[in-house]
């Protein structure tokens, strides 16, 4: 009942949502939704036809990508459970959803994610469409490949989309199940096998991950959530990203004041993070304060909150990609925008040669707020450098291997 949500915030004193948009699950034309989320969808379909007509070559610093970033290596990590994981759910499926799952691993679908909650475009199999039996295999395939806290991240955010409906009755725009799963290629493993991948993509929730060998690439991982605490119904309780807001402000509090002009990279909180979906090709400078300008505690905390986002890949493989970032520390850095203390707002950037991270605080969708608050919170984590969606690795398998022969 609209009467449960009085107390649930002195952010939102009005109680007003926007005006519904469309559809989570099928298209309705974005020229019948009211402003100003009749503007925002057209620009994003706009964006995505011009970024998707496009060759991908990732997100790079002025003067090009740097080679040799990411070579083809044995981890020694074993991929066989993500393996069995992708196998088991395929094997629920009927034919039919099965050729709808099932894209190659050059597809465009890869880059044709998008967070907002309508219908724009989407591909794959829909959970709310599955059985049980079908769903539960879905969702083993991500705790396959996370760890337990990205997999409760995950989850949590799913559940978080549900309390979104239960608070605007939105519920063909807000369910938990409103997510698609594809898959690209065939799954292997071992010294012969071929590159393969996944994808989950819906509201607040769209995790890329690509495998090569026992090489393992989960980028872009976007998630995001409006509110991040639910107060009341289904999920009471449920809340996420605190840890990454959190640590995000003590990082920035600690530092002198030249520290923290140095770190300073804008005035304006952005709409949204910067490499949303379909900006996959940009020119990003560094910006903010280099990891070797900060002193030792405060490097120690900058690794602490680098490795929220790492370790959100499973045992092993977050190692891995862990040690590829402690290798480039000196070319990190890390950028703020907006204030710290209280409730204040704010923007931050994690940047080096092989990864990305963005977290940033939005205006309300469900609410009608057009200010940032906290109550709506976006993260990204992408590889820049070209190895989005593996494609660098990719590129390398096929100069290493003949690919020509039908049976290849």
């Amino acid at each position: 009942p609209r009467s449960t949500l009085f107390p649930y915030t002195t952010l939102f004193r009005s109680r007003k949502f926007r005006p519904p948009l469309g559809d989570a699950t099928r298209f309705v034309d974005p020229e019948t939704f009211p402003d100003p989320g009749r503007t925002a969808v057209r620009n994003a379909m706009a964006r995505a036809q011009k970024s998707l007509a496009e060759d991908y070559k990732g997100i790079t610093a002025p003067g090009g990508a740097p080679s040799g970033l990411f070579p083809i290596v044995r981890t020694g990590v074993s991929v066989q459970p993500i393996v069995d994981a992708v196998l088991a759910f395929a094997a629920l499926l009927t034919p039919e959803q099965r050729k709808a799952a099932s894209f190659g691993i050059h597809s465009i679908q890869w880059r044709a994610w998008h967070n907002m909650h309508p219908f724009i475009q989407r591909h794959g199999l829909l959970l709310s469409h599955l059985d049980g039996r079908q769903r539960d295999a879905a969702l083993k395939i991500l705790r396959a490949s996370m760890s337990v806290a990205g997999y409760d991240c995950a989850r949590d955010v799913m559940k978080l989309n549900e309390h979104a409906g239960e608070l605007t009755s939105y519920t063909n725009e807000f369910n938990e199940w409103f997510y698609w799963i594809s898959l690209f290629g065939e799954p292997s493993s071992g010294e012969t096998s071929q590159p393969w991948g996944w994808q989950f993509d819906g509201h607040h929730l769209i995790v890329n991950c690509f495998i090569l060998g026992d090489q393992l690439t989960m980028t872009p991982d976007f998630r995001g959530s409006e509110p991040v605490t639910a107060r009341s119904g289904k999920y009471a309780g449920t809340t996420v990203f605190r840890d990454e807001e959190a640590l995000g402000v003590a990082l920035m509090a600690s530092l002198s004041p030249d520290q923290r002009n140095a770190a300073i990279i804008g005035e304006k909180i952005p709409r949204d993070v910067v490499t949303t979906a379909q900006v996959d090709n940009l020119e990003l400078p560094h910006a903010g304060i280099c990891y070797d300008a900060l002193t030792a505690a405060q490097r120690e905390h900058f690794r602490r909150l680098i490795g929220i986002y790492v370790d959100r890949i499973r045992p092993g493989h977050a190692q891995v990609r862990m040690a590829d970032v402690m290798r480039h520390l000196s070319q990190t850095f890390f950028g703020w925008i907006g204030g710290f203390e209280g409730d204040q707002p704010f923007y931050y950037r994690i940047y080096s040669p092989v990864i990305l991270i963005e977290f940033d605080h939005l205006p309300g969708i469900i609410w009608d707020n057009s200010e940032p608050t906290r109550d709506h919170i976006h993260t990204v984590v992408r590889t820049p450098n070209g190895n989005d969606y593996g494609r660098d690795l990719l590129r390398q398998h096929y100069a290493q291997h003949d690919h020509s022969h039908p049976d290849t």
